[in-house]
């Protein structure tokens, strides 16, 4: 389980000072959306600040939510509502139509969506790589299925299709020489109805990240079957935050403010268990974790980007890519490049 690693010390100090002085004096918002506290009254300039923000409510996800409920970006003047997204798939269309301003998920939904032509989007800043523990796939205890052998011909529940939670799966499969044609996929359950499908009989495995894999462990005693992180999707770059290109031309200076908060949650949650822990049971009602169960979670990495604006690893992404092609048969010849802003 991962504790947390220090880098940037003096930069981490003033993140983590600003998260516990802001967590001291503004709650967060009510209702399913959750938002932060009111802006101050030097709103910075920003063209917009009210903001809607979805992502999906994942450990993936503690940098924002640590911005979020820790005043980071009320105090760079804006006021975020918090939307739940079922999944990135359903979050990509409603921010095509200007639902959404900003979404955080999974690369993998977001360059399938790029290359078909259903999106036009900037990657601007990078969310979780994967670390030991965070995405697994889970049984019943008493369940048959004993090593990923027994997966042949079950049924493996998974948030949308051929999405990130998919691809893990086919990498492990791939790597213990089993064809991923063999097990079925059901991929329309929304990650918070996972456990409970697992636990109904209605699919035989279930992929869970944190913090659903934890919650299902203690509320029906799931058992994990196999780590994901694991072969040539270890370590692997899960998550980042996207606009649509139209969106960052019209509005820099949101852009910029937004991108500065979400850095600074992205430092303390990068370093500081106990701030990620908080701002997950921060979270609105039934999406809020219990202490027990943010006590147990296992962490992702929550890569830092001290540069401008769409300073994200091109190396890491160009990986996501690759993967893509060699499990998703995704054409090698995309440019990654084309979702990225210039001069990252």
């Amino acid at each position: 389980m991962k504790t947390g690693r220090i880098r940037g010390t003096a930069l981490l100090i003033t993140a983590a000072a600003l998260v516990l002085a802001a967590c001291g004096s503004s709650t967060p918002g009510g209702g399913a959306a959750g938002g932060s506290a009111t802006r101050p009254a030097d709103a910075a300039g920003v063209e917009k600040p009210d903001l809607k923000v979805a992502v999906v409510p994942a450990l993936d996800s503690a940098g924002f939510f640590i911005a979020l409920y820790g005043g980071l970006f009320a105090k760079a003047g804006l006021n975020v509502q918090f939307i739940p997204a079922t999944s990135s798939e359903t979050a990509i269309a409603d921010q095509e139509n200007g639902s959404y301003d900003i979404t955080g998920g999974n690369y993998v939904s977001y360059i399938q969506a790029q290359a078909a032509g259903r999106a036009n989007l900037d990657i601007f800043a990078e969310g979780s790589v994967m670390e030991p523990g965070d995405q697994a796939l889970y049984t019943m205890p008493g369940s048959p299925i004993k090593d990923l052998a027994g997966l042949q011909g079950r049924t493996v529940g998974i948030n949308a299709p051929r999405n990130i939670l998919y691809l893990l799966v086919a990498s492990v499969l791939a790597e213990h020489g089993i064809p991923v044609s063999t097990v079925h996929f059901r991929d329309d359950i929304p990650l918070p109805e996972m456990a409970d499908a697992l636990a109904s009989g209605q699919i035989s495995a279930a992929v869970l990240p944190e913090p659903f894999a934890s919650d299902a462990e203690l509320k029906y005693g799931a058992v994990p079957l196999t780590d994901l992180d694991q072969g040539a999707t270890a370590s692997f770059p899960v998550q980042g935050y996207v606009v649509t290109k139209q969106w960052a031309s019209k509005y820099p200076r949101t852009l910029a403010a937004f991108y500065k908060a979400l850095e600074e949650g992205q430092q303390v949650a990068d370093a500081h268990r106990s701030e990620v822990e908080k701002a997950m049971e921060a979270m609105p009602s039934p999406l809020g974790l219990t202490h027990q169960t943010a006590a147990v979670m296992a962490l992702d990495e929550y890569p830092v980007n001290s540069g401008p604006v769409g300073s994200v690893d091109t190396i890491r992404l160009q990986r996501v890519v690759d993967v893509m092609h060699q499990f998703l048969g995704f054409p090698s010849s995309f440019n990654i490049g084309s979702m990225l802003m210039a001069g990252s």
